[in-house]
């Protein structure tokens, strides 16, 4: 008699625990829908009311970036071989108007918005592209713990468009079960060595959402190794990420 009464007690303890789950996984889903919700009103205001002056004013930021951008690309030069193929890039600037041909490198991406974060491959024409917008970025080599932190952290999938936390390593292997990964020590695997299915582990992620650091940024259009904290900061990129997860 008592084992049974023990049983029925363990199955109501492990009914309330999946309710739970539940429902701090659609608590987390909601909260991202408003903050997506209050940010598109706050956009849709900000065109309200503009002034025929601020267009002219936003029309001539926008080629004087797109005129910036062109004198990079040819002062460039082809950069040297880093040991990592791995790159983590933070956009650090989202509030001024951005050039079309700029913002779609941006959107390319995934950086729609300020201090996002996404994993890229260092490619010559991922570094390429990056130089490109570089006042909009900044960017670097992630060691193994920053990778693991990040996707522990701030993980979460993108399953039909929405977001899922990574909570549970069965949507891991739904989605990616195929190549060989089936959990979240598998993906910071694939990410971290830049393995063989690096794309399909990507692609499944959600853009990280990061938070702005305590200390902000001084001088966001300015080269890092200039002083500023655009460009590329090498693994100087591991204490940023530090301060924003």
């Amino acid at each position: 008699m008592a084992e049974k009464e023990e049983q029925a007690l363990n199955y109501i303890e492990e009914t309330v625990l999946k309710k739970r789950k539940h429902s701090e996984d659609w608590a987390i889903r909601r909260r991202q829908q408003l903050l997506e919700r209050q940010w598109k009103i706050k956009q849709d205001k900000k065109l309200a009311f503009k002034k025929p002056e601020d267009f002219i004013k936003e029309y001539r930021s926008k080629q004087m970036d797109l005129v910036k951008m062109k004198q990079r690309v040819k002062r460039r030069k082809t950069s040297t071989a880093s040991s990592s193929k791995l790159l983590f890039v933070i956009r650090i600037q989202g509030n001024a108007p951005v050039h079309p041909q700029m913002q779609k490198i941006l959107r390319s991406f995934g950086l729609k918005r300020i201090y996002s974060g996404v994993f890229l491959k260092a490619t010559e024409g991922t570094l390429a592209m990056l130089n490109k917008v570089e006042p909009y970025v900044t960017y670097g080599y992630p060691n193994l713990k920053n990778v693991r932190d990040l996707i522990f952290k701030k993980g979460l999938a993108k399953v039909e468009k929405e977001r899922v936390p990574l909570t549970d390593n069965n949507v891991i292997e739904q989605a990616l079960g195929q190549h060989g990964v089936l959990c979240l020590e598998d993906m910071v695997h694939e990410i971290h060595s830049v393995g063989r299915h690096f794309k399909e582990v990507t692609r499944f992620l959600w853009p990280f959402s990061l938070a702005k650091p305590e200390d902000g940024f001084s001088g966001k259009k300015n080269l890092f190794k200039n002083g500023g904290d655009s460009g590329n900061r090498e693994e100087n990129i591991n204490e940023l990420i530090a301060k924003m997860t």
